[in-house]
């Protein structure tokens, strides 16, 4: 009998499980090829699909967007620039509250310089999101092969690409990515910890550390916690080197930890103390049914494997370190989640990564019936969602179906779109290989998680490559701020505020360079006359008539967002 650590394991293993089903001994190490490429073409094309060629979009992209210039706009070799919080302790401009350490916002910056001659500073940017999500695909899969066995470390990360909730916030330029790395990153520390303490220790302490500076309180009290209720296994107490490999990990991170406290303390004093002091606040009654509902489908196709995984194997679940590790780790973070975040779907993240590596190794055990459920019903689901691309895009092309062009024209405030020869070649491409998956495919439990992961990359693929230019159109404030920063005036003294949100004052900052002053948020034109300021930017509420201010005050300049529900605005000066 071989342990499930065996480095070799015997070739009936993988004889049983090839993703084809091929049951001939000669295939096996084909399978094993095919099967590691199959990982790394997906994990390529799912990584790099979306993360440019658009603006920033808000709310998580804006804030990103305005921090990230803001650190372009102070040199990171200037004294003052740190001395005066700006690198220390980011803040963006319509977000004047420290929200999280920097960590996120120094690498993005980098990238921005480093590419920026190439791309526009967004996207530079956001190409740091796909290097976090690199990090994080590497620990999930060794997390998943650790804790169960050679070959599950490609499930995990099939299962983990495939969840429902994650593909967009993968995508997305916001420091949740970044302290998802670091949560991966320590939840590989405690999976490889028995076995090789000492490089556990080092990962324990940097995956500690990225959690801290990236995300702040919650994504490092998450782990130091989980830490905290391992040691009490008996598996960990009695063995020494992993016992203090745990502590000295975690205590390792701290001097970073209070570091950053320190200085940010000393060169932002303000911004720290109510940052620290918001970090510690607690909701009652909490967010967990919330979160409940949300990962019903957030965490698809995990969540049931998962659940499989742990009924399963229910009477080993408390003596076994895997599902140890994964229910202490899913219970912390669900407790502290629901009682110290807001109700976002971005706060259930790091709930994936212990779900996602219980549902790995449990696949195997799957009835065959309830696997080709499964499969089918990704089948459909990411068929449905190939059509329903091509038929939108089409619809825009040519304005046929009518009902679903006006539904489209309307959304997207776009009466047509242009053919683009290099995506549409993209999305014909994903798509065949998507029916060639379909016509195919043998299926077995390992290939509805596989299918699932294919179906979801070519889905997303589609949708970027043939809706982008719609979705743009509906989310970009670029063209109208670059059409408002033309028309201001070459001197004044500052804006009036009335009406913009703190994501749009983001974007305004972030596309026009403006930064409305604080304390020009203005309720209503009769505060305007009192005010020394000779600019009133003023978005007007639909439907309601739009009045001047004062006879003192004439329009320069009006706009709207592309969008058919328009936000529209208008600049007043005071002459």
């Amino acid at each position: 009998m071989r342990s499930s650590r065996d480095p070799h394991p015997t070739m009936q293993f993988y004889i049983d499980h090839d993703w084809q089903e091929n049951m001939a001994t000669p295939r096996a190490k084909v399978g094993e090829r095919a099967k590691t490429h199959l990982l790394i073409l997906l994990c390529a094309i799912w990584l790099c699909v979306g993360l440019i060629g658009h603006s920033p979009w808000k709310p998580f992209e804006s804030q990103s967007a305005s921090i990230i210039q803001s650190l372009i706009d102070h040199p990171f070799l200037s004294a003052n620039s740190w001395t005066h919080g700006h690198w220390i302790a980011p803040v963006s401009a319509g977000h004047p509250l420290l929200e999280t350490p920097p960590l996120f916002y120094w690498a993005a910056t980098g990238f921005a310089h480093l590419l920026s001659p190439l791309l526009p500073t967004h996207d530079a940017a956001r190409l740091s999101v796909g290097l976090w999500m690199l990090l994080t695909l590497i620990m999930t899969g060794l997390s998943g092969r650790e804790l169960w066995n050679l070959g599950v470390g490609r499930q995990t990360n099939f299962i983990f690409i495939g969840c429902l909730g994650l593909v967009v916030s993968a995508h997305t330029m916001m420091p949740a990515v970044a302290a998802l790395s670091g949560i991966t990153m320590a939840f590989y520390a405690l999976a490889l910890v028995m076995r090789k303490p000492i490089r556990a220790m080092w990962l324990l302490c940097t995956g500690l550390l990225i959690a801290f500076l990236a995300g702040g309180v919650v994504p490092a009290l998450t782990i130091m916690l989980s830490v905290l209720g391992l040691l009490f296994v008996p598996a960990i107490r009695q063995h020494k080197p992993t016992y203090r490999a745990m502590l000295t990990g975690t205590l390792l991170a701290m001097p970073g930890i209070w570091l950053w406290c320190w200085l940010c303390q000393q060169w932002a004093p303000g911004l720290w103390h109510a940052w620290w002091q918001s970090q510690w606040q607690f909701q009652l009654p909490g967010n967990h049914g919330y979160f409940l509902r949300t990962l019903a489908w957030y965490a698809w196709p995990a969540l049931p494997f998962a659940m499989w995984g742990v009924w399963r194997f229910r009477h080993s679940v408390l003596t076994t370190y895997r599902f140890q590790l994964g229910l202490i780790f899913f219970g912390i973070a669900f407790i502290l989640i629901g009682f110290m975040s807001d109700r976002s779907e971005v706060s259930a993240l790091p709930l994936l990564v212990p779900l996602t590596v219980l549902a790995a190794g449990s696949i195997e055990t799957l009835k065959r019936g309830a696997a080709g459920a499964l499969n089918w019903f990704g089948l459909i689901l990411f068929g449905i969602l190939i059509a329903i691309a091509w038929l939108g895009w089409w619809a825009m092309l040519n304005g046929s179906p009518v009902k679903l062009y006006q539904r489209l024209s309307y959304l997207s405030g776009l009466e047509t779109i242009h053919f683009s020869l290099l995506y549409g070649a993209i999305a014909v491409a994903v798509t065949l290989i998507w029916l060639s998956i379909v016509l195919r495919a043998k299926h077995s439990n390992r290939s509805s998680a596989t299918n699932w992961a294919i179906g979801m990359t070519c889905a997303w693929t589609v949708f970027m490559s043939l809706w982008l230019p719609m979705i743009e159109a509906a989310r970009t404030y670029q063209p109208l701020f670059e059409d408002l920063r033309k028309h201001l005036p070459a001197h004044y003294n500052c804006i009036h505020a009335q009406n913009i949100g703190a994501s749009q004052e983001d974007l305004l900052h972030y596309h026009s360079g403006i930064r409305l002053h604080a304390g020009t948020h203005l309720k209503d034109h009769e505060q305007a006359k009192s005010t020394q300021c000779d600019l009133y930017l003023i978005e007007d509420q639909p439907g309601k008539r739009h009045i001047l201010p004062g006879e003192e005050w004439r329009v320069i300049w009006e706009g709207e967002q592309t969008r058919q529900n328009r936000e529209s605005f208008r600049l007043l000066q005071r002459h």
